[in-house]
């Protein structure tokens, strides 16, 4: 199985945090199935750090990502297509692009977004 984190799921796995749990965190662990961070998240993080919304070091994330062995996704033109065929159901451009990702990488979308059961994406909750 692919799984793709959504921002706050990459954060909170590496933070082992208790909304991360146990079933995902097992999920993540297991060889079988490949994570895939997207550099949309390390984009969104970058800002929320210069933006003083977040207190990280993008280079330890970065770094932790590699340890953890999370294939790094970078952004491409098909990505980008099923981008521009995805509703609106709110306005955040990081959350449509990362679910357009795991559209296209025939990824379960990892998240506790509000919003990402609205949209054609296969969901997993970071909870489960």
């Amino acid at each position: 199985m692919r799984l793709l984190l959504d921002t706050h799921a990459l954060l909170w796995a590496l933070a082992e945090d208790e909304r991360f749990g146990p079933g995902m965190r097992t999920r993540l662990e297991d060889l079988e199935n490949e994570v895939l961070v997207s550099v949309v998240s390390l984009w969104e993080i970058a800002i929320k750090i210069r933006l003083r919304k977040l207190q990280a070091h993008l280079e330890e994330i970065v770094t932790a990502c590699t340890q953890q062995e999370f294939t790094l996704l970078g952004i491409d033109p098909a990505h980008l297509r099923e981008l521009a065929k995805l509703p609106t159901h709110h306005r955040d451009p990081f959350d449509h692009l990362l679910m357009a990702q795991a559209i296209v990488e025939g990824a379960s979308f990892v998240s506790d977004d509000r919003y990402a059961s609205t949209y054609p994406v296969t969901l997993l909750r970071c909870g489960a």
